[in-house]
């Protein structure tokens, strides 16, 4: 009975539509109409370069406004996504597989010759529809690469704050949760904060639109990176105060690291001559910085990523290792991605790349990895 109760709650239904397209034109017209900083993005093989309105702070902000005033005039209830979980998650994970389904039909129509929507199919239906077809495509005016990994983030924070009231209601609210909703919203608020540092990211600048972004934009992340708030909701955990401490240490340190080599990136490729922890910059060949935290691992950011997501899931304690699947994903996946970015680096820079290996021997963590 209880698989069956969790199959008919998994079961998309017109309110869940209407949960997610409401949010999503939101963000369209939101992100379209406010006002932001205009931020150039990086040059691409054609010559031309992407523009992005980042205005996320403020869309973020306008939006728990009109959901305050929903709640206070009793329009929606705070726990509709917490009581809507399975129920969402399903119904978003259907509209990325059509969406990138349409995607893929239009990139393989597309006759563009320009980088942005420039058709890259191979003719191999899963492998275009999983890593898509066009780098940049568009709708509307609105870039649906940069579009979909802010609603991503900002759908993580809203399931969390529903599971958080939801949790107060149920008079479980502890300091496990608050720890945990903490930690998040902070790493959340911070990335809408440094919102035009996405632009200089991997995924922005080389990876195409399919299913792999889309799904993880959309789906992986707000639902996935959330499940320490559900688990929580169900389980009562008391951390020692010394716990409590080392995990507020975890997130402080990765924190300090994930944000440090991220500004020195974006600052670098802004202005190569800009100081780096208050000396002129070390650079390769020209093109590779070698100062500062990438002068300690090649990918010093991924070690900040991986300590923030272990803070995420410490306010757990240790019974289960359920909450600790984003962690252990992450760790999979961040290891996978460095080899590719090794991969791909080594064909781009080739002896350059040899020589920054030689300067800086470590990929992630000094002296282990």
């Amino acid at each position: 009975m209880e698989l069956e109760s969790i199959i008919q709650s998994s079961i998309p239904t017109w309110s869940s539509v209407c949960i997610l397209v409401s949010y999503l034109v939101y963000l369209g017209l939101a992100g379209s109409l406010l006002p932001g900083n205009d931020v150039p993005g990086a040059l691409l093989q054609d010559g031309t370069r992407l523009r992005y309105r980042c205005n996320g702070l403020l869309t973020l902000f306008l939006l728990i406004a009109l959901l305050l005033f929903g709640v206070v005039f009793e329009f929606i209830s705070p726990t509709v996504i917490a009581d809507r979980g399975l129920e969402l998650l399903s119904t978003t994970f259907c509209f990325s597989v059509l969406v990138t389904l349409i995607l893929y039909v239009a990139g393989c129509n597309s006759r563009a010759k320009g980088s942005s929507l420039k058709s890259h199919a191979t003719g191999n239906l899963i492998h275009d529809w999983w890593f898509g077809v066009q780098l940049n495509p568009h709708f509307m005016g609105v870039d649906l690469k940069f579009f979909f990994v802010r609603a991503g983030m900002m759908e993580w924070l809203f399931i969390n704050l529903s599971v958080m009231e939801k949790s107060y209601k149920d008079g479980s609210l502890g300091q496990s949760m608050i720890l945990y909703q903490l930690f998040c919203s902070l790493y959340i608020l911070d990335y809408f904060c440094f919102e035009e540092y996405m632009t200089s990211t991997w995924d922005i600048i080389a990876e195409r639109l399919g299913f792999m972004l889309v799904f993880g934009d959309l789906v992986w992340i707000p639902f996935t990176f959330s499940i320490q708030g559900w688990w929580l909701l169900r389980n009562n955990v008391e951390l020692p105060k010394a716990a409590a401490v080392v995990n507020i240490l975890v997130f402080l340190i990765g924190y300090r690291i994930f944000r440090g080599a991220n500004k020195q990136k974006h600052d670098f490729k802004k202005d190569p001559k800009a100081p780096i922890w208050g000396r002129p910059p070390k650079v390769i060949g020209g093109k590779l910085l070698a100062s500062g935290y990438w002068g300690v691992a090649r990918h010093c950011n991924y070690l900040g990523d991986l300590l923030l997501a272990l803070s995420f899931s410490l306010p757990c304690g240790a019974s289960s290792p359920v909450p600790y699947i984003y962690p252990i994903y992450l760790l999979i996946l961040l290891i996978w991605r460095e080899r590719r970015d090794e991969s791909r680096c080594a064909q781009k820079y080739r002896e350059i790349w040899s020589e920054y290996c030689k300067l800086v021997p470590h990929r992630i963590l000094p002296y282990v990895y």
